[in-house]
């Protein structure tokens, strides 16, 4: 985090990729990419690399493209954060659903168990 008064600098995308993937293809850590890229930030403040990393391989480059600073602009639909809560009434149809499935569940294990009982009853009665 930048100290107060001072300007963050913002990276391209294209160049958060060649650093990843120069980082990647040649086996670099993290101290060694800061000492080649970034020299004047010092070795130790490597933050910004693991997110960068992260976000590679989770998303891809794609993800490194993402604007991901500030609050998210209601207008555009964008959602960031916390996803907002359902409705009282759908959450209590889908609790009621839930329940119904795992009673389903168990009442088909049940049949299945009664029928290989009673296959294996007859089974042996045959013999």
């Amino acid at each position: 985090m930048a100290k107060k008064g001072q300007i963050q600098k913002k990276y391209s995308s294209e160049f958060k990729i060649h650093v990843i993937m120069d980082m990647r293809e040649h086996n670099l850590g993290y101290s060694e990419t800061m000492r080649k890229y970034f020299p004047h930030l010092g070795e130790r403040n490597f933050y910004f690399l693991k997110q960068w990393e992260r976000i590679f391989l989770e998303e891809g480059a794609e993800g490194l493209m993402k604007e991901r600073r500030g609050r998210a602009c209601k207008a555009s639909g964008s959602n960031k954060g916390r996803p907002p809560k359902l409705d009282r009434k759908v959450e209590e149809d889908l609790i009621a659903e839930n329940q119904r499935l795992r009673m389903e569940i168990e009442y088909l294990k049940k049949l299945s168990a009664l029928v290989l009982a009673e296959e294996q009853k007859n089974g042996k009665k045959r013999s």
